[in-house]
């Protein structure tokens, strides 16, 4: 410990959030901001009566996802109590004036979430997931570039006016203007924050466990090593300080190079920064933000450092470890009442709050305590336990049919087929399913050149066994099995009552009739026959391989959707969505799209202008998930991919069920076509989409599960798995395991599976 160095501790813990706290922002005398993965913003100012504690003041609701981060605009004669700007997973920055507490500014055009926020003269620079660096001024997007070629994680202003980047392809860039004059190399994982330091250069922290400080030449000038995990973000003080913020749970303090404080949070520490005067503010994923004091006088009471301290140790026995497993999944003494199978058996049981390693002592009969099993510092022993027993391999099975997940040991010494049986026998199934068992283990322990002696008969059966390679009656998968992904093929939304939607347009058309000023935009009794005629030919659905429509239904169709009022729209969208299944329907309508004005486009964009009604959205989006059911539409979906997906964002935070289904099934669809087109920077914009479903707290099933169903594909079959995980997608697959839901919690399996596989 350096003499000079004085130890922090508590001052106050600032509590209000539901959720993780993600981002801390210091607004001068004003407080401290925080962001959180429950979508808010809150503003702690210091407590009159009491200096050493922060109250909350403001609460600032308008994100429709989490909330990362955020940057504070000082007081000026347009904000003359300050500014917040905050960027979220809903792709949005928003600037609040503190004030009034209110939203001044939307800026939209990010593709992907917004992942950081600096200020530059007045202008906003945001970074985000879609690989883009925009510069906001006056509310308007005025340049966007693409500054990597993966996610970017973190943007920082230098004192000289240039801008420094980190990204997820693991290097930092400096920029002049949208000019990089110069890349730094060094870290071998995503760079994922950045600090200036004063009069030195630039910190850069990584998920390679690792802090840097870089010359602006380029050169390390330090390298920071001693957190375990992931290191969030790094900040400075003007003393020479650094604190940096990490996965393993730790805020450290570095001084000259050296760690000289580890402070211990109840969860991962998100963010940390310095106030001007030298205390530290941490966001804590146990929802709480934290400050922190070398100042004696502003040090928390005791009963506050008692709760602080208790929190620490509850969590430490959440996550305690035996052998692999969480401490309380151990079974307990009454496990050594079962004899062993083999001489040196071993078996770990708990006893208080320690995990106790038995032998089985086979001449004896009896199991010998071995001793306590203590965990190494990566937090859990390499060989997992089932039933207190010791494998190399504990896979996770899903046999389907809605049956629970089974637990299959296996040790590289044994069998396979002789392993195989047994836990099918144990399990109580059948075992008509060896070979996919065999094969699924030979797969997932690596053993391919596996070969078993040809004079093996199988005990059951009496024939030789099936060897993977060799050529079989039944097929067996030897990749991992996934429940729900990848999702293959497109969804559509082919059920219309035909005579409710014919009785609406005539409900609107007599509407039109009795209106003098609006009886030019009725339609006409041909017209009407017209409608009729198409109702009859969608409803025919054995004939349309046959069936035509005439050019005129098309035409009179779309000159409804250009001139009808837009509350009137709704039943010839929902007729529109029943004709591009058709096979001739599709066609035609494909010939107006292609044309110079777009009138499908055109017709999105109408029905989307605010307010939108919900009718005209839910009709509209469902028009364009049924594009998906024909090929020939793909290129234009492609093409207008950023353009629709805007246009219906705010359809996953709707009350409305029908509509937050609709929109799931869209980004579906668009996962499975994206994927296929093997189109990174849409599969990007998918994955945000469908992330920001899957954080909705209160959605449809079947649009969450869809939802999840589209992440899992675009991580197992796109080019996107380490920007989900880079988007926290643990987190998702963690809450989806845990619904109520089965096939929720199903897919949450398959999500947390590709998060675990190379």
């Amino acid at each position: 410990m350096d003499i000079d160095f004085k130890e922090y501790q508590l001052r106050c813990q600032l509590r209000g959030h539901e959720d993780d706290v993600r981002g801390i922002c210091v607004c001068g005398n004003a407080g401290i901001a925080t962001s959180s993965r429950d979508r808010t913003v809150r503003l702690w100012s210091l407590d009159p009566s009491d200096e050493r504690r922060y109250s909350e003041s403001k609460i600032l609701l308008g994100h429709t996802s989490f909330v990362g981060p955020l940057v504070w605009i000082s007081p000026n004669e347009e904000y003359p109590d300050g500014g917040i700007v905050s960027g979220g997973l809903d792709t949005m920055v928003l600037v609040w004036d503190l004030k009034t507490g209110e939203k001044v500014q939307t800026l939209r055009g990010h593709q992907s979430q917004v992942t950081c926020l600096a200020l530059d003269n007045g202008d906003i620079v945001s970074s985000s997931m879609d690989c883009t660096l925009r510069r906001w001024r006056k509310g308007q997007s005025l340049e966007s570039w693409e500054a990597h070629k993966a996610p970017i994680q973190a943007v920082v202003k230098l004192p000289s006016g240039e801008l420094v980047t980190g990204s997820s392809d693991t290097t930092l860039k400096l920029w002049r203007g949208s000019t990089c004059t110069h890349t730094f190399v060094g870290h071998t994982d995503t760079v994922r924050g950045l600090a200036v330091m004063s009069e030195l250069g630039i910190l850069s922290a990584s998920h390679d466990g690792s802090i840097r400080l870089w010359a602006l030449s380029g050169e390390v000038l330090m390298e920071m090593v001693g957190h375990t995990s992931i290191v969030y973000s790094v900040d400075s003080h003007v003393s020479g300080l650094i604190v940096s913020s990490s996965e393993d749970c730790f805020a450290k303090i570095w001084k000259d190079g050296v760690c000289v404080q580890s402070i211990e949070h109840p969860g991962c520490v998100w963010d940390a920064k310095f106030l001007e005067n030298g205390d530290i503010a941490t966001a804590c994923s146990d929802g709480v933000a934290r400050i922190w004091t070398v100042n004696q006088d502003k040090i928390a009471d005791a009963l506050e450092v008692e709760l602080y301290f208790s929190q620490i140790a509850q969590h430490k026995i959440s996550r305690k470890r035996v052998g692999g497993l969480k401490l309380e999944e151990l079974p307990g003494l009454e496990a050594l009442q079962i004899p062993g199978t083999s001489g040196g058996q071993t078996k770990v049981v708990r006893e208080g709050d320690n995990g106790v390693a038995y032998a089985w002592n086979i001449r004896e009969q009896k199991w010998d305590k071995i001793g306590e099993v203590v965990d190494g510092p990566d937090g859990g022993m390499k060989r997992p336990v089932l039933d207190g027993n010791e494998y190399d391999h504990v896979f996770d099975v899903d046999i389907g049919d809605g049956e629970p997940i089974r637990k299959l040991p296996y040790n590289r010494s044994d069998n396979p087929y002789d392993a195989a049986d047994k836990w099918l026998l144990k399990e109580n199934l059948p075992l008509s399913y060896r070979e996919q068992v065999v094969a699924f283990i030979l797969q997932n322990t690596g053993q391919k050149d596996f070969t078993l002696d040809p004079s093996f008969r199988d005990p059951y059966t009496g024939s030789s066994a099936y060897v993977p390679g060799q050529s079989s009656n039944k097929s067996a998968s030897a990749k991992p099995t996934f429940k729900h992904v990848p999702k293959k093929g497109m969804l559509v939304f082919d059920v219309a009552q035909f005579d409710g939607i014919l009785k609406k347009i005539t409900e609107f058309n007599n509407n039109l009739l009795s209106d003098q000023e609006k009886k030019n935009l009725s339609l006409n009794e041909v017209e009407v026959s017209r409608l009729v005629a198409i109702v009859k030919i969608l409803k025919d659905t054995s004939h349309y391989h046959s069936s035509k429509f005439a050019e005129v239904d098309s035409a009179m169709l779309l000159r409804l959707l250009k001139s009808w009022p837009v509350a009137m729209l709704f039943p010839v969208i929902d007729t529109l969505r029943m004709i591009v299944l058709h096979p001739d329907g599709a066609t035609v309508l494909l010939q107006h799209a292609e044309a110079r004005n777009d009138l499908l486009l055109e017709m999105i964009k109408r029905v989307a202008t605010n307010p939108s009604l919900p009718a005209n959205l839910l009709t509209s989006v469902r028009v364009v998930t049924n594009l998906f059911k024909n090929s020939c539409y793909y290129n234009w979906l492609q093409k207008h991919r950023s353009e629709i997906l805007d246009v219906y964002s705010s359809c996953s935070s709707s009350p409305n069920k029908n509509l937050q289904l609709s929109y799931a099934t869209l980004i579906l669809n668009y996962a499975v076509l994206l994927i296929e087109k093997k189109d990174q920077e849409g599969q990007s914009q998918v994955l945000s989409a469908a992330l920001q479903i899957a954080e909705e707290e209160n959605l449809e099933v079947d649009a969450k599960f869809r939802a999840l169903v589209a992440i899992g594909s675009l991580m197992l079959e796109g080019l996107v798995k380490k920007i989900a995980i880079d988007f926290d997608v643990e987190n998702i697959a963690k809450i989806a395991k845990a619904s109520k839901e089965t096939k929720i919690a199903e897919v949450g399996v398959d999500i947390e599976l590709l998060t675990r596989q190379s």
